[in-house]
């Protein structure tokens, strides 16, 4: 019926009509893929930045309680607040002691929105004006009134080059620029 020329004829045929309609599917399908591939980029760039905007007052918020924190517990301003006439140097220990702990106790939270080194500068604030007070306390006769031992903890304040709490809220301040 037909003869091999007409065959290959009709083969060129099929092949100029298939030949250019598979190439428009392909660009077609690689256009697709590139534009699926964007709007996903997009989509994650958005969220991201919603996301930051979300957790990065957050994370202020913690660094502002955390100076707070640090500001509480520095030796000046527990004296004022602890101190009482009549204590003894072993009462005003205790309650320096407590005062610590419990606005610890109360910020713990704070070091999920910190960095891992900014809240490990926090900690080693906290126990190295615990290592003042013990350390001041244990020098002070039994009899000592808490007026002996708040002199002895601001003279011991003031051989330092900088308070343990000062340097930590330096840090913080430094840290929190950095995120701004």
């Amino acid at each position: 019926m037909y003869s091999n020329t007409s065959k290959m004829e009709i083969l060129a045929d099929i092949l100029k009509i298939t030949i250019p309609g598979l190439l428009v599917l392909l660009t077609a399908l690689l256009l697709l893929n590139r534009m699926i591939k964007n709007d996903q980029e997009k989509r994650k760039q958005e969220l991201i930045l919603q996301n930051s905007n979300t957790v990065t007052p957050l994370k202020l918020q913690a660094y502002e309680r955390i100076v707070l924190f640090l500001e509480r517990i520095s030796l000046e301003s527990m004296l004022l607040r602890t101190s009482k006439p009549g204590m003894s140097a072993m009462q005003l220990h205790s309650a320096l002691l407590s005062t610590i702990r419990s606005e610890f106790e109360h910020n713990l939270s704070q070091q999920i929105y910190m960095s891992p080194k900014a809240w490990e500068v926090v900690r080693n604030a906290r126990s190295n004006m615990i290592k003042i007070i013990n350390g001041q306390a244990e020098k002070m006769p039994e009899k000592a009134t808490s007026v002996e031992l708040s002199k002895r903890l601001l003279e011991t304040l003031m051989e330092l080059d900088k308070e343990p709490t000062r340097a930590a809220i330096d840090y913080i301040k430094g840290e929190v620029s950095r995120m701004i």
